[in-house]
């Protein structure tokens, strides 16, 4: 007698897993390729149109049209953020960090 066994992936989770799989690789290519959404920014400073508001556009453009350039000199650390069609600066913005002190050997 043959039982007959259900799958542990119906389609309908086949289709579930596939999507976040995609968002997945979507967030991965994003952060890969310096999206300003992705670098831990708030909401609050992706004013990119100088308006002084942040609103939700400005988030969406922070994922798919500005890209962030990070560079250390030093223990100074800048983060210039420019447009990813042009590579336009919108801004930078840098900040001094203090790195605790080594023992000498």
């Amino acid at each position: 007698m043959k039982t007959s066994r259900s799958s542990r992936f119906t389609p309908r989770r086949r289709i579930v897993l596939g999507v976040f799989a995609a968002l997945l690789l979507l967030v991965g290519w994003l952060h890969f390729t310096g999206a300003a959404g992705t670098r831990g920014m708030p909401l609050k400073e992706m004013d990119w149109n100088g308006d002084g508001k942040a609103g939700m556009e400005e988030w969406l453009q922070s994922i798919y049209a500005v890209v962030v350039h990070k560079t250390v000199d030093g223990p100074r650390e800048c983060s210039t953020y420019a447009w990813r069609r042009d590579d336009s600066t919108i801004r930078v913005d840098c900040r001094t960090v203090v790195k605790p002190a080594t023992p000498d050997k």
